[in-house]
């Protein structure tokens, strides 16, 4: 916990009007909705007198990124792999929230991810750590595993210290990133970043990132899970946050075969639910199209015929990816009654080799 003024927030304010002046938030439009509030908490709530900052400690046991080496599995972020963070943190905000009004009179607005707060450079300002060159909280104590929440109140209180950046010259987290979503040390394009990509893009992913997804189904934790300041991570106290162990290297053939029952009946209470069957079974065929197993075959075919052109679209691709020859074979039958142009521009690029550059490809998303 740290607290820090509506001050705080220093030179954010102009980098989060760069990165949204660049397009780099993509089509997460609530972005810029309101950057007014980002900008400036006041803007958000006028009474606000100071910010309390708080982390809560999600760190795994064992090597988070170990799902990565298994081609038949999916891959899911840590924060993900059991309940939403965002129910727990805030219930546990609320509780302390009325016992501070209780003990000091005060008015208060508690925030967790979801309103108009930049929570992260508040929280370095207060102290809790700084962001790191991967633009994520980097703790001292916690490395790169904490959630963060926010607490506005009328209270005066006496700013804490900002920690110094410690980042040094490591740039392990840019390195690692399969996508290159770091155009620049400090700086990310949600545009390229897989997180971004398999969790808030609702469209068809660019067919020239799809290749370095993996198998990556929900989210990604490379540039975290690679951080030096990880050695001083502790494992999660809040067993709420312990992996649940069916999502844990999941495996992709029961995943792409979900409907949208089973699919809500899996993620219940997991922030995955959010996100939808449609945009997660396309994650998963994408995953299935780079694991180079033919056996998956069969439950790709089975989604060709999909209700939704979203899933439709990366059967065809992942179809290619696995069986050129029975991707070809499919074409005709399936293209003859398709409507939706995305899907008939993935049926056309079957005839170019790789994921690479003829005007058919082109046409794909």
């Amino acid at each position: 916990m740290g607290f820090t003024t509506p001050d705080g927030l220093g030179p954010a304010a102009g980098r989060l009007d760069r990165f949204l002046a660049l397009g780099r938030h993509g089509d997460m439009a609530w972005l810029a909705t309101r950057a007014e509030c980002r900008r400036d908490p006041r803007a958000l709530w006028p009474e606000v007198r100071s910010i309390i900052m708080l982390g809560m400690n999600y760190g795994p046991e064992g090597d988070p990124l170990a799902p990565l080496a298994l081609p038949d599995a999916g891959t899911i972020s840590v924060y993900a792999r059991n309940r939403d963070y965002h129910d727990l943190v805030k219930k546990r905000l609320k509780a302390l929230g009325r016992w501070i009004a209780h003990e000091f009179g005060t008015e208060l607005k508690v925030f967790v991810d979801t309103a108009p707060v930049m929570e992260k450079p508040l929280a370095a300002a207060a102290g809790l750590g700084w962001q790191g060159k991967h633009t994520n909280l980097v703790s001292r104590d916690f490395g790169s595993w904490l959630f963060l929440g926010a607490i506005f109140t009328t209270l005066e209180l006496i700013p804490d210290a900002t920690h110094r950046d410690h980042c040094g010259s490591c740039r392990r987290c840019l390195d690692i990133c399969p996508t290159d979503a770091f155009p620049a040390p400090y700086e990310l394009d949600a545009r390229r970043c897989i997180s971004y990509l398999t969790i808030e893009h609702k469209g068809h992913i660019p067919r020239a990132l799809r290749p370095a997804i993996g198998n990556r189904i929900y989210g990604c934790d490379d540039c975290l899970a690679v951080c030096p300041w990880n050695r001083f991570a502790q494992r999660a106290r809040e067993a709420a946050f312990h992996a649940r162990q069916e999502l844990v290297a999941p495996p992709l053939e029961r995943l792409v075969a979900l409907d949208d029952a089973a699919f809500r009946a899996l993620f219940t209470k997991s922030p995955i639910k959010r996100t939808g069957r449609n945009r997660f079974v396309r994650n998963v065929l994408i995953a299935i199209g780079n694991s180079a197993r033919p056996e998956f075959v069969p439950a790709v075919r089975a989604r060709l015929s999909d209700a939704s052109p979203l899933v439709r679209a990366m059967a065809v691709w992942a179809l290619h990816r696995l069986s050129p020859a029975q991707a070809r074979k499919e074409r005709s039958r399936h293209l003859a009654e398709e409507r939706d142009a995305a899907v008939r521009a993935e049926w056309a690029a079957l005839d170019v080799d790789g994921d690479g550059g003829s005007e058919a490809a082109q046409e794909a998303p």
